[in-house]
């Protein structure tokens, strides 16, 4: 049997493929009103111990406070939860 038959297969990674951190909405209501969240402010409050490729806000939950969140990349519904609690969103 020739060789790349008898050898395992292994699946296809992409180099240029991207790991965001993924955070909820839910997460950033522990933020006090009026307060910037960028990458740094979210590992320095221990909601993730490191920052791979960037972070992704998604809108798993509820928002009730005003907050300026800067991130990588942002869900639509993520983004008008956050404008509708009357905050702003600032992509990095």
């Amino acid at each position: 049997m020739p060789m790349q038959r008898r050898l395992p297969k292994r699946g296809f990674e992409p180099l240029t493929r991207k790991e965001y951190v993924v955070i909820n909405i839910s997460q950033l209501d522990m933020f006090s009103a009026g307060s910037v969240i960028d990458p740094a402010a979210i590992v320095e409050n221990g909601l993730v111990s490191n920052i791979r490729d960037g972070v992704k806000i998604l809108a798993k939950g509820s928002i009730s406070k005003p907050l300026t969140v800067k991130a990588h990349k942002f869900s639509a519904s993520a983004k008008n939860q956050i404008i509708a609690a009357g905050g702003s969103v600032e992509e990095i």
